[in-house]
């Protein structure tokens, strides 16, 4: 499981922490290899407004609940390998009593077994 730490930023897509990097200029960029997203920031204002953002523990940690939000409502399907939203995928459930099974895979039709909750120790 990925950390959020004070010099990470989420991928804008997939919430994956990433490491803020700095161009040659000295300013900063961060690059997500899994979605090949690149957000680069120039202007001073923003800047500002990244440094300020991932200097503050309260904003690490609500970055931190939305990667871990993330994880949990976004499956892939074994059978296809197409990455979903949960919202998207419609409700599996058992012909024979009822019970939720998993999730549809909105392109082949799979079933994909829900999540497994978090534990904390």
């Amino acid at each position: 499981m990925a950390i959020l730490t004070a010099q990470s930023f989420p991928c804008p897509l997939c919430l994956v922490p990433l490491r803020v990097r700095s161009s040659k200029k000295g300013k900063p960029y961060v690059v997500c290899d899994a979605c090949g997203v690149q957000m680069f920031v120039r202007a001073r204002p923003g800047i500002a407004r990244l440094a300020s953002l991932i200097a503050q523990p309260e904003a690490v940690a609500v970055m931190q609940r939305l990667a871990t939000v993330a994880r949990q409502q976004r499956q892939t399907c074994r059978s296809c390998r197409h990455a979903f939203w949960l919202s998207e995928a419609e409700l599996e459930t058992s012909w024979f009593n009822g019970a939720h099974v998993g999730y549809k895979c909105p392109k082949c039709g799979a079933a994909v077994k829900p999540p497994e909750p978090e534990t904390t120790r």
